[in-house]
């Protein structure tokens, strides 16, 4: 049973299915990363459902943005090929959760469509600020 495709903003397209999703971001809109502070302890696991949005930093870096305005970033514990440069992955759960032990799979584009290409491991979810810069 697939559920509606829903748009979070101009930049990023979210797509949820029963079993999944995938995130896609635009890298026209890529802003140079923020200075951040992280807040108590790493956590195993986020509820998907309040997920509003992903931002990929890097190869070994995402942001989760949830809903509420916590954010969460996951830093993959070995970097993913491509992750960087395509900015999207895809994810299967057999559960509402995505947690450090599952596997993220990078969505790359070419003829005409998109193709699971990196198998990523991800990493604890650190909840994080943005450190506002000094007036």
């Amino acid at each position: 049973m697939k559920k509606a495709i829903s748009v979070i903003s101009a930049s990023i397209l979210t797509a949820s299915l029963a079993c999944g999703g995938f995130v896609m971001a635009n890298a026209r809109d890529k802003k140079p990363a923020a200075e951040v502070r992280n807040i108590g302890e790493p956590i195993s696991c986020v509820q998907t459902r309040s997920i509003k949005s992903t931002d990929v930093i890097d190869k070994n870096t995402i942001d989760f943005k949830m809903l509420g305005g916590k954010v969460f970033r996951n830093s993959l514990p070995y970097s993913c090929p491509r992750l960087g440069f395509e900015e999207a992955f895809s994810y299967r759960l057999s559960t509402g959760q995505l947690c450090s032990v599952d596997i993220i799979r990078v969505l790359e584009t070419g003829g005409g469509g998109l193709r699971e290409g990196a198998a990523c491991g991800l990493g604890k979810f650190q909840q994080i600020e943005t450190v506002k810069p000094p007036k």
